[in-house]
């Protein structure tokens, strides 16, 4: 029977909860486990929405919980709960410990106690006070869609999403921290129409840590360059199909890599046996060309972080060096199960889901082309500025949309066509990419996966696929 005390002492946000967690770790151990990990999670989220010349949706929301998981050998069990009482606390690690009918109460390990605390927070406290109001955030974004009130647009929308999020992280090997995270994000969105002709156009951009990026957001520079997509593609034939080199354009051109082969490069891929690079370490699986690189210390990059979801701070990883690959994206249940050490890459959307190794910014490295040089190299192919929306299967297969190509005739960019879709299989592709260009920039983004959605970094410079193909009619 817990008492009076136990039942109603409770988490706080900002203070010291050290004796309470050891407390509730201490639980967990004598109970059977192997291991406790406990993630507490505070956030102030908000996203806008503008419509043509109105504010048609503002949604706040505020949340708080924990995430409690329980590992025994090389099983775990996951319980969320929003009751941050230590009779709450108590009552997840029990479920947890229930999910795995843990028996043996004996542990391996021996809990003495967690460290003192690792503070990242303190720079980021006022954060939240120095952000954009609503009214400040809604009348930029109603001059963003004022901005593309131009011929043949038909549909305008402007988008604002904030998330901020603080967190306090302890387990069983000792592991105590604390930190403030701020993300921000703002995209735009057109229909273009003209008698029977259509195209859209979009962008987005975001950053990290940053409360006063949404301000310096150029929003007339952005409306344009959607504008410009749009009006380059709406009289754009369709492209044929067949099998072609093309070049794919820095910042998000990179979303391919991450989506057909980075995913692959996950501990998560290994222990579900969907990866084929599952017994490629040290061994060639791109171009020689080719070096990938994730990591979370890029200063305001979206997938960037000071701390992982389960303690650990970030590091910089080369997946892939000199088309030869070196390292997997490893969370503690894939150094658990796969035996690849922690990157710092233990991530997750909210407290309700358990961290899963994920990528945080990802990129292929820039190489010595210019643009120029790698469009020269072709006599005719594809030149995809503008990725759109795909789909990936489990192995690495995929297909993803051309929002905006150029046919390139002779080594020079030529008319606009529309329809195109790149097909291909990560395997096949890594070794076809020939060519780097000396342009590397990065692009924001959301990543849906096992841990639900996270923020994260796509990117390359331009780089030249020599065969792929092309999905048009």
């Amino acid at each position: 029977m817990l008492s009076s005390e136990i039942k109603y002492c409770e988490i706080e946000f900002g203070k010291c909860n050290k004796d309470l967690l050891e407390e509730v770790i201490f639980y967990g151990m004598s109970l059977g486990a192997d291991f406790v990990e406990i993630f507490l999670e505070n956030t102030d989220n908000s996203n806008i929405l503008a419509e043509e010349d109105y504010i048609t949706s503002v949604s706040p929301s505020f949340g708080k919980g924990a995430g409690i998981r329980i590992f025994k050998d090389k099983r775990d069990g996951f319980v969320s709960t929003n009751d941050l009482t230590k009779k709450g606390l108590m009552r997840a690690v029990s479920q947890a410990i229930e999910m795995l009918d843990i028996s043996d109460k004996t542990n391996k390990e021996h809990f003495s106690g967690i460290n003192e605390l690792k503070d990242y927070s303190t720079s980021k406290k006022s954060w939240i006070g120095q952000i954009p109001s609503i009214n400040e955030i809604s009348e930029k974004l109603i001059q963003s869609t004022n901005a593309l009130k131009k011929d043949k647009i038909i549909v305008r929308k402007g988008s604002y999403s904030r998330n901020w999020q603080e967190v306090i992280i302890a387990s069983s090997d000792g592991t105590y921290a604390t930190d403030i995270r701020l993300h921000q994000t703002v995209g735009l969105n057109v229909i273009a129409t003209d008698a029977q002709y259509r195209s859209n156009g979009s962008r987005r951009f975001g950053s990290s840590g940053k409360p006063n990026e949404f301000r310096l957001w150029d929003h007339e520079k952005a409306a344009n360059e959607v504008f410009e997509t749009s009006m380059n593609m709406l009289y754009a034939d369709y492209v044929e199909a067949g099998q072609m080199p093309v070049v794919l354009a820095n910042k998000f051109g990179g979303v391919i890599f991450h989506e057909a082969c980075g995913h692959l490069l996950e501990t998560t891929q290994i222990e579900r046996g969907t990866t084929p690079f599952k017994d490629k370490l040290n061994k060639k699986i791109a171009h020689e060309s080719v070096t990938a690189i994730d990591e979370g210390i890029s200063s305001g990059s979206f997938g960037s972080l000071s701390v992982d979801d389960e303690g650990m701070e970030p590091e910089k990883s080369i997946l892939i060096k000199d088309g030869v690959l070196k390292k997997f994206i490893s969370d503690r249940a894939g150094e658990l199960r796969t035996g690849h050490k922690r990157t710092g890459s233990g991530r997750r959307q909210n407290y309700s889901f358990a961290a899963a190794s994920r990528m945080r910014n990802t990129y292929i490295a820039k190489g010595e082309y210019s643009k120029e040089e790698l469009i020269n190299s072709i006599g005719d192919g594809l030149y995809c500025k503008s990725m759109g929306g795909g789909s990936v299967g489990a192995t690495g297969q995929f297909n993803f949309a051309v929002e905006e190509g150029y046919l390139i005739k002779n080594g020079k960019l030529t008319k606009p066509v529309k329809g195109a879709t790149l097909i291909g299989d990560a395997k096949e592709v890594m070794p076809k990419i020939s060519m780097c260009g000396n342009d590397l920039e990065l692009a924001p983004g959301f990543c849906g996966s096992i841990s639900g959605s996270v923020n994260v970094t796509v990117g390359q410079p331009h780089i030249k696929v020599d065969s792929i193909t092309v999905g048009g009619r």
